[in-house]
């Protein structure tokens, strides 16, 4: 290798990759990186660069190029000084992008989640100021937007509830009325009847849809979510409810923080981010 140039050659799967020049010791006069395959290698992959970008070579720190490798193959990482006698000393990282689609077996092996997750039997009970006891099913208003009613009690049943849901919910009344706020289990009246006494907010444990006199329509998901007008003392005088499954936390993988291998030696430093495997260097 002569005194103008340092180079690495890696070896790389199939997949995706990013090659990232992270730094270099000369911020002044950085030296510039070239990315390409190695000969021989030119139809295995391919580089994706930035559109104004004529050619593969990384100017500065910071800069990238994606590399799509179709058949295993060798990428060569060529440093070069901006002027003579200029430092070749620069850290470039090649880091695999997943696709992040499951393979179809671990698909299979999913409890699937769907919308309708036992719902047929919810159903909510609104005591209506002059109609009384109004009873609908999942996602159905009870008065709402197209003929709001001041509603002075709430009750939720679901028969057929997943043993591993648990539901509770509440009214909070203005002034601090007693009663306000308490949380209660399914199939209990929480509210009043015939005293002309409003709710001024909901509290629930799942998805819910609330409308305010003289406010917009509210929808909140959530483990524990709260509905309220502008100033928390507006009539509630609609409100549909509906259940929706949220994916359990088992389900949202959090990759650890990846190993990183330092390939050769010598000034030109290339990492390797560890996900799958490890690729020999040549």
């Amino acid at each position: 290798m002569g005194d103008v140039e340092q180079q690495k050659v890696v070896s790389l799967d199939r997949g995706l990759f990013f090659v990232s020049y992270k730094s270099a010791d000369d911020l002044v006069s950085p030296p510039h990186v070239t990315v390409a395959p190695t000969h021989g290698h030119e139809g295995h992959m391919e580089l994706i660069m930035h559109p104004d970008a004529t050619e593969p070579t990384l100017w500065e720190p910071n800069s990238g190029l994606m590399v799509r490798v179709n058949t295993p193959g060798t990428l060569q990482i060529l440093v070069q000084p901006t002027k003579p006698g200029g430092s070749r000393a620069a850290l470039v990282r090649i880091e695999p992008i997943q696709s992040g689609r499951a393979p179809f077996a671990a698909q299979r092996e999913r409890p699937a989640l769907h919308a309708n997750l036992a719902m047929e039997g919810l159903r909510v009970l609104g005591h209506v100021a002059g109609r009384g006891d109004v009873v609908v099913g999942s996602d159905v208003w009870i008065a709402g937007p197209t003929a709001p009613s001041r509603i002075e009690g709430i009750s939720l049943e679901w028969p057929g509830k997943p043993a591993d849901v648990d539901i509770r919910y509440a009214v909070q009344f203005p002034n601090g009325q007693a009663g306000s706020g308490k949380m209660v289990s399914l199939g209990t009246y929480a509210g009043t009847r015939g005293r002309a006494l409003p709710i001024t907010g909901v509290v629930l444990e799942f998805v819910a849809e609330a409308t305010f006199l003289n406010a917009p329509t509210l929808r909140a998901v959530g483990k524990r979510v709260m509905l309220s007008g502008p100033t928390n003392r507006e009539p509630l005088v609609g409100i549909r409810i509906s259940v929706n499954p949220l994916v359990a936390a088992e389900d949202v993988v959090v990759p650890p923080k990846p190993a990183r291998k330092l390939i050769g030696s010598g000034r030109v430093r290339v990492f390797r981010s560890r996900v799958r495997q490890e690729s020999s260097v040549g």
